[in-house]
């Protein structure tokens, strides 16, 4: 995983604010059906392995979406904010939440099976299955 060292970013309206370490400049897509009804389309999301601080904390909602996730968005201005996976409290972020100066590139899809027909994209991924993504987080792997 390549990262940027440190990187910020904010909301629409600047009520949040968030400084993160280690954020991985590979950009991946999520095409479940959550996401795609949360963002309106897919997720374009990167990891953080790093620190993440997170201003304007009274702005921020959350929605536990599963058992084992949560996502934030600005209750001022509705941009979405993180997927947080609870158990290891990891931030994974919306890819244009921060200012990166194009170091980004796109690579991967996971969910693939639920990618809707009326859109694709040209880059070459790794391509992984939901099947594949719990397995992966699961440890259970057979790589």
């Amino acid at each position: 995983m390549s990262s940027i060292v440190e990187t910020k970013g904010s909301c629409l309206c600047g009520a949040v604010g968030i400084q993160a370490t280690e954020v991985s400049t590979d950009v991946g897509v999520c095409h479940c059906s959550m996401c795609r009804k949360w963002t309106g389309g897919p997720f374009f999301a990167v990891g953080c392995q790093g620190e993440v601080k997170i201003s304007g904390l009274e702005k921020i909602a959350t929605y536990e979406s599963s058992e084992w996730a949560e996502r934030g968005f600005c209750s001022q201005c509705g941009t979405h904010l993180f997927y947080r996976l609870k158990q290891n409290n990891q931030y994974i972020f919306p890819a244009g939440l921060f200012e990166t100066d194009g170091q980004m590139h796109l690579d991967h899809q996971i969910f693939i099976e639920e990618k809707p027909e009326y859109y694709a994209f040209l880059n070459e991924t790794k391509n992984m299955t939901g099947e594949e993504v719990f397995a992966q987080f699961s440890g259970d792997q057979n790589d």
